[in-house]
């Protein structure tokens, strides 16, 4: 059983020729979705409103059969994303946060009973964030079973975080429990600017997690340990749009590493960790062939999961 906590919104999708298609969205619940997708028990930790675009997003969950936690909506508006996407297919994100459903996830709203029978949880994106959702969410680590496999994803959004430094201070204490920190090379210039992508990336280590998954577009992915740096290739495809590529990546390592009983140990194993990264890379790429998080009509490969 993996858990998947933070935001889930609606992204306003405008392609190169102008056009809007609003789609059910968020870094984690996209991942949530993926995760189900793939055969993976999952179940999402986040707040949804109880206007309209909620109601979709609920049923939109409960469709891929993710159980939804917080059974409770809230009377605020959902939250909303504006993405933009390029010639090149590459999405360029505003959000619309304040007095927003996302927001309002609280300790409160979380059961004990999250933790019962759960191996893996992937946290991140505007998780790390909005108040009181990021507390809350640091509290939902600190109680863990410790042979649960923690993923952060920061899915860093400069535009909506409006003091990075005290945004850097708090990732940092998300990653005092993770095991995986999964980052793009455009994330890894936010967090360190000037850096290389292997010391950006290594830094990352030194919070806690054990490995750093780098992806970089078209590039190949690097998993970088404190002895070890695994890269794998990004098969060419033809791109629709990239909206959802990391969300489904960060969702298929963890759906692999958990359904085939890996620990937390074992991601020293660079084999594992390959084998692990070629699946994620698979789903990322198929995500990419169609427009959205979710492209109508697409089946994801399942390969080893």
């Amino acid at each position: 059983m993996i858990a998947v906590a933070g935001e889930a919104l609606m992204d306003l999708v405008i392609d190169p020729s102008g056009s809007v298609v609003a789609v059910p969205g968020g870094g984690p619940f996209n991942a949530a979705r993926v995760v189900a997708r793939l055969g993976s028990p999952c179940r999402f930790v986040g707040r949804l409103s109880d206007d309209s675009l909620g109601v979709r997003l609920r049923t939109t969950l409960e469709r891929d059969g993710v159980n939804i936690v917080v059974g409770d909506p809230v009377a605020a508006p959902t939250t909303l994303a504006v993405a933009e996407v390029d010639g090149a297919g590459a999405a360029r994100y505003r959000f619309y946060l304040d007095g927003t459903s996302a927001a309002e996830l609280r300790p409160e709203h979380v059961p004990d009973s999250i933790h019962a029978g759960i191996d893996g949880l992937l946290l991140g994106g505007l998780g790390l964030v909005l108040e009181p959702m990021a507390t809350t969410l640091l509290e939902l680590m600190s109680r863990l079973p410790a042979h649960v496999v923690v993923m952060v994803d920061p899915n860093c959004r400069p535009n909506a975080i409006p003091d990075p430094p005290a945004y850097r201070r708090r990732l940092a204490e998300f990653l005092v429990r993770a095991d995986v920190v999964k980052v793009s090379t455009e994330d890894l210039q936010f967090l360190d600017p000037g850096a290389s992508t292997a010391r950006a990336a290594r830094a990352q280590l030194t919070h806690g997690p054990r490995v750093a998954l780098v992806t970089d577009g078209a590039g190949p992915v690097t998993a970088y340990t404190d002895v070890s740096e695994v890269s794998v290739p990004v098969p060419s495809v033809v791109v629709v749009d990239t909206v959802g590529a990391g969300d489904a990546f960060a969702a298929a390592f963890l759906a692999w590493w958990v359904s085939r009983s890996c620990s937390r140990e074992d991601l020293t194993d660079p084999h594992m960790l390959q084998e692990a990264t070629v699946a994620a890379v698979e789903v990322a790429t198929a995500t990419c062939m169609g427009q959205g998080a979710h492209p109508a009509g697409l089946s994801y490969p399942r390969p080893s999961i």
